[in-house]
């Protein structure tokens, strides 16, 4: 039943985001004069094919180091995972992150098949929230480097523009320290969940209130000596750190790669690529799907004093079609193959 009203649900929010996904769409290409589905394929086409394979690439790269470095955390336990289980876990975050309103909204998706594979529930959680930690905190470095690099790539924002940028690094910043908690004091996300339990007894809503108690008390176990073990380790630490660094750089470095394949001044990459830091730190806190609407904008706001406006629309549009809308798609299917094989090898050990 649970499970039926969880299709359900990430159905509903599917259909969402498609019409969100649309809507924006048509609205950027109506904006940048009237461009047609056909005319950006034809840009396309004309365009430095090095640059844009570079861009295409560095988006690849971008879904394949979030798993690389989830591995990287388990390996400081005993659930070590190759890979590919890892491209799984990273796929089924991306593409639910991307549907759902909350950039916490994979986290529940890549634990599923985690716990699928073996890796006990506590263990799981306590790796996703490490994860979760360390790609917040890479985008703030990021930021900082970029307005290091180039101090004049956040003055070249509109004031709304500014405003969402500066919530975003307070925000991001919030969230980094409430992670960081979270994964120090089990206390925040068990004593709630004990409490539930107890009052879904009372109300006659659930049964074997001591058997869900008891199993939840082994995940809480799990959960403390696996965040003991890896916060208390500075190499694990460092690790995951840097696969999120490299993995936040090469989605961010899309855009500037991008504009390069289509003429743009190779002494404006840097800009570029400062900006989409920026815009980057803007639209990742706001619980709409994928940022839609919000990335757009920023991006569109932020590269029109870099760029010809054409070309800021085009650099816009091809970018997200990229890292969002291709590498969405992408994932799901990847995701849904995963899915698929494991529930039939699990058939079979039946």
């Amino acid at each position: 039943m649970q499970n039926k009203k969880t299709i359900h649900k990430n159905f509903i929010w599917t259909i969402i985001s498609l019409a969100l996904a649309y809507l924006t769409i048509r609205l950027v290409l109506k904006n940048g004069n009237n461009t047609s589905f056909g005319e950006l394929i034809e840009i396309i086409s004309s365009s430095d094919k090095l640059y844009f394979i570079l861009g295409v690439v560095a988006s690849a790269m971008y879904v394949w180091f979030e798993g690389v470095a989830i591995c990287s955390i388990l390996k400081s336990t005993r659930y070590r995972k190759s890979k590919a289980k890892g491209l799984i876990y990273s796929t089924s975050d991306i593409y639910f992150s991307a549907i759902t309103p909350s950039a916490t909204g994979g986290q529940p998706a890549s634990a599923f098949f985690m716990i699928r594979d073996g890796i006990p529930a506590g263990i799981a959680t306590a790796t996703l929230i490490l994860n979760l930690m360390m790609y917040t905190i890479s985008i703030l470095v990021l930021g900082i480097i970029s307005i290091v690099i180039n101090p004049g790539a956040f003055l070249g924002f509109s004031g709304i523009s500014k405003a969402l940028i500066c919530l975003g690094f307070a925000m991001l910043s919030i969230l980094a320290i409430f992670f960081y908690v979270l994964l120090r004091n089990d206390k925040m996300i068990f004593n709630p969940l004990e409490r539930l339990i107890t009052f879904l007894y009372s109300k006659k809503m659930i049964k074997d209130k001591d058997k869900k108690l008891t199993k939840l008390d082994k995940t809480r176990r799990d959960y403390r000596r696996c965040s003991t073990l890896i916060s208390g380790r500075k190499r694990v630490l460092i690790s995951s750190f840097i696969w999120n660094f490299i993995q936040r750089a090469s989605q961010i470095m899309v855009p500037m790669l991008i504009y390069a394949s289509l003429g743009g001044s190779k002494a404006k990459m840097l800009m570029v690529f400062s900006k989409q830091c920026l815009i980057t730190i803007g639209y990742n806190f706001i619980p709409i799907p994928g940022g839609m609407g919000i990335s757009d904008y920023l991006m569109i706001d932020g590269f029109l004093k870099t760029m010809s406006e054409s070309m800021a629309y085009n650099v816009e549009l091809i970018s997200r079609g990229v890292t969002f809308y291709i590498c969405v798609t992408i994932s799901g299917i990847i995701t849904l193959i995963g899915y698929m094989i494991g529930r039939d090898q699990n058939d079979r050990s039946l």
